[in-house]
């Protein structure tokens, strides 16, 4: 199957069918294109988002199944629950957007690469400055030790990658975010694609048309008026 070649000059472009997107690897749906706003916001409303590798085209991916939590399944370990109570860390939402993006984007090993390019990162701060992406931190002694970012569109936050530099750090930030977004009014958290870590914590594999509904209806909604505003 072809892949669809996405005209960088047209950021309201439609996306192909969903159904078009390859089995292997799983979710590939088309290339090209651009990062702007437009383009990235339309695309996570349809169950799309960019990742690519530095030297790639852009990549654009809708995986079926879809990993997603819904608040009120998070799962707390007792052994994560009794680091939650001890209160090791300051929680602070959008007060360090970019730090957080650079620490996720640091290679994970001495060689390593990132798919967080130098364009991805643009991208996603401008989006934060547009009120659109957003982050969550956890602080310690005045140090950034943690944190996550992803993209808010009506009652949907779609995570995008998390850091951690003292243990347990990334999933205390987690648990925080997840309870936070559930006051707001939150009722879906994308986590895109499957992963041990993200599984214990709640997370579950819905069919890719099960997502799309949820977007349908959950994308023209809108959390509470004091939504990262703490």
């Amino acid at each position: 199957m072809q892949l669809t070649l996405l005209d960088p000059d047209h950021p309201h472009q439609a996306f192909p069918p969903l159904h078009k997107a390859l089995k292997q690897p799983n979710g590939l749906l088309a290339f090209g294109g651009c990062l702007s706003p437009q383009r990235i916001v339309n695309a996570y409303r349809h169950g799309v988002f960019p990742w690519f590798n530095p030297g790639e085209p852009i990549l654009w991916w809708s995986p079926d199944p879809r990993l997603v939590l819904f608040p009120e399944h998070l799962n707390i370990s007792r052994s994560l629950a009794k680091t939650l109570r001890k209160q090791l860390f300051e929680i602070r939402y959008d007060s360090a957007f970019r730090q957080v993006i650079d620490a996720c984007a640091a290679p994970r090993s001495e060689d390593g690469g990132t798919w967080i390019t130098d364009d991805i990162r643009q991208a996603y701060i401008t989006l934060h400055h547009l009120g659109i992406a957003h982050s969550c931190e956890a602080w310690q002694d005045g140090q950034l030790v943690g944190g996550l970012y992803g993209i808010a569109i009506g009652q949907v936050f779609f995570g995008e990658s998390m850091f951690h530099r003292k243990t347990d750090a990334s999933k205390v930030v987690f648990v925080h975010l997840v309870q936070q977004l559930s006051a707001w009014g939150y009722q879906v958290i994308d986590c895109q694609v499957s992963s041990e870590h993200l599984l214990s914590l709640g997370a579950a594999e819905i069919p890719r048309s099960r997502f799309v509904e949820l977007l349908d209806r959950l994308c023209d909604q809108t959390p509470t008026p004091d939504a990262w505003q703490a």
